[in-house]
């Protein structure tokens, strides 16, 4: 959801608030993810930038996250150096680019500055608060003498996400993620090399788009492609979200095909491009949140209902089927959309948690693929049991030929190594005894092996759904299942039992069947085996760890809806570890099929009787409007 509107909103935001403001605080809240404290026009304000690969992002917060203390990295030490302290001097966005440019003016001489704001609890007990141990006077600060400028460039580009460091001279200091030459032959970032910014698109501009450029951009496609996705394809900066906005706009239909277009929609279409990227010239920023809307039973708690979606401008495609709800800014409405107000360490405080919980997951399938090798080692040895008991005859038959320090025995055509410091009955007896232990090893191997193998499956599960985890409370969750499965004992503010799984709310099509999507392993069990029938339809990406998606039919047992069936397809490959792709292969079958595997952690399964079908990754908002229009 961070688009080129996103981006453009929080940059005119930052500048309108944060301009000529001193950093006083800034600190790394995981190694992708800075935080900082900017004390500009008599407040003081907290600033967030991720180059996280799921949840890239940049703007202000509520209040400032928790930094770790024992993170040191060079471009953490590099941030203390050059930015705290200093002025922010400059914000800017290239247009049409997912990419803002912060621009930091601070003096190296020691000493302060006279533009120092008032002193917080923290500053006159002597702490920085960056976890670092210095004091608010130490190290370099502003001071009388020349200025150094650098700029923190802050791109938010999905798994191309990243934070670059950039002296004045346009040489890159430092970055969150270094990618090497052989990574990208491209724009290689590494510290002394130019910074050259992301490429632009060689794709028309859409604030320019004329309806006779719009004809020739649709005559180009077949007619049962998506509107929305032609436009993405095509046109430089367009986002999937600003694509089914203009889709709408311009048809009444987010999902419409060329096909079902009329004859004036080029121009209807080059309007609506036109109309939707204006505030980027204005700046007429107008951002939304929107969340489910709750059926008519629950109506009463609307105001819990989840946000689904955000946006700097309104979206009709969204208003339509969800509770629209203007925020006071762009930041405020992305952490609504995160799920971070409330979590009493402000936002981004969980990245913390989810890296020490991947970590723990990586630790414990370091351990089970040592195991494995291990137990394929014993079973190797296994199958040279006969081969050891046959030795071990040899050298009792031939005992007599054996002299003492021979080093082999040759004969009926077989060669039976020796310890030359051993007597032959010596000999003999090591053979038979190695047997016996291969022979043992042999016979739980294939258990053994399948009991790892399951495991690692399992902890490939629980990372794919860590790493998707939308928010705090996921992560909560499943950092509580690990620690069950684990036998670890739980922290002391959490309580022993585990609570019960939250029920998901479901998808609705038109026909009012419910399509369920589980974020844990225990949602995945729940989902499977509480909420789904045995006539009810199953889901699940082929061949790689994620969520169960389950289709509850009103009318368990007839006929599948394919247009239903299709979504939740969708759903099960973006919740998959392939979500990444461009099309991923998804199992379908009856629920009755799917069978738990037993001694496992939750969600791992079994099934049968499966088809696969083909499905393009969308999210909870790319495939409500084929719901809708389903059943």
């Amino acid at each position: 959801m961070f688009d080129v509107l996103t981006i453009a909103a929080v940059a005119d935001e930052l500048a309108e608030t944060l301009l000529h403001g001193r950093i006083q605080r800034i600190g790394l809240v995981d190694t992708r993810t800075l935080a900082a404290e900017v004390y500009a026009g008599g407040r003081r304000y907290h600033l967030v930038a991720s180059a996280d690969d799921r949840a890239a992002r940049l703007g202000l917060v509520a209040a400032m996250p928790s930094l770790d203390a024992e993170l040191v990295t060079p471009f953490g030490l590099l941030l203390r150096k050059y930015a705290r302290g200093g002025v922010l001097v400059g914000v800017d966005q290239p247009p049409l680019e997912r990419l803002v440019r912060l621009s930091i003016a601070k003096r190296l001489t020691t000493g302060y500055g006279r533009d120092v704001p008032p002193a917080t609890a923290d500053d006159r007990a002597g702490t920085s608060g960056d976890g670092d141990g210095a004091t608010e006077g130490e190290g370099e600060e502003e001071g009388e003498g020349d200025a150094t400028f650098v700029h923190l460039a802050v791109e938010i580009m999905g798994r191309h996400s990243n934070l670059i460091l950039v002296d004045d001279g346009g040489s890159v200091m430092e970055s969150a993620k270094r990618v090497t030459a052989a990574m990208s032959r491209v724009r290689p970032v590494q510290p002394r090399l130019p910074y050259r910014p992301p490429p632009p698109l060689e794709r028309p501009d859409p604030r320019r788009l004329t309806a006779p450029a719009a004809a020739a951009l649709l005559e180009r496609e077949e007619p049962n492609a998506p509107l929305a996705s032609v436009l993405v394809r095509h046109l430089r900066g367009v986002s999937p979200q600003m694509a089914r906005e203009i889709a709408f706009r311009a048809s009444g239909d987010a999902a419409a095909t060329l096909g079902a277009l009329a004859e004036d929609a080029p121009a209807a279409v080059a309007r609506e491009t036109r109309a939707l990227l204006e505030p980027l010239l204005t700046s007429a920023w107008s951002p939304r949140v929107y969340r489910e809307a709750p059926p008519a039973s629950e109506a009463g708690d609307a105001g819990a209902a989840p946000v689904v979606a955000f946006a700097a401008v309104p979206m009709a495609y969204l208003a339509a089927t969800h509770r629209e709800e203007p925020v006071a800014t762009i930041s405020a409405a992305a952490e609504l959309a995160l799920g971070e107000e409330g979590e009493g360490g402000g936002p981004r405080r969980h990245a913390q948690r989810r890296e020490r919980l991947l970590a723990a997951i990586a630790t414990a399938r370091q351990k089970q693929e040592r195991r494995l090798h291990a137990i394929r080692e014993q079973g190797a040895k296994a199958a040279e049991a006969d081969r050891l008991r046959q030795w071990g005859e040899l050298i009792y038959a031939y005992l007599w030929q054996i002299r003492p320090g021979d080093a082999e025995l040759k004969v009926d055509g077989a060669t039976v190594p020796l310890d030359s410091a051993l007597g032959a009955k010596e000999n003999a007896q090591a053979y038979f005894e190695r047997y016996r232990k291969a022979q043992g090893a042999g016979a739980q191997a294939p258990e053994l092996e399948a009991a790892v193998a399951a495991e690692l499956a399992y902890l490939d599960q629980l990372r794919t759904l860590t790493e998707q985890a939308a928010g705090f409370a996921e992560i909560e969750a499943l950092a509580a299942e690990w620690e069950a499965h684990a036998g670890a004992p739980p922290p002391p503010n959490r309580p022993r039992r585990r609570p019960d799984p939250k029920r998901p709310r479901p998808l609705l099509d038109a026909a009012g069947n419910a399509v369920y999507v589980g974020r844990s392993g225990a949602q995945n069990d729940q989902v499977t085996f509480d909420l789904a029938g045995p006539d009810d339809t199953w889901l699940h990406a082929r061949g790689v760890p994620g969520s169960h998606v389950v289709v509850r039919w009103r009318q368990p047992g007839g006929e599948e809806e394919p247009s239903t069936i299709e979504a939740a397809a969708a759903l099960a490959a973006h919740y998959s570890a392939a979500r990444a792709s461009a099309s991923v292969e998804v199992d379908v079958t009856r629920r009755r099929h799917v069978r738990k595997i037993k001694g496992t952690g939750p969600g791992m399964v079994t099934y049968r009787q499966e088809r696969t079908v083909a499905a393009r990754p969308a999210d909870e908002a790319g495939v409500a409007a084929v719901l809708r229009s389903s059943g």
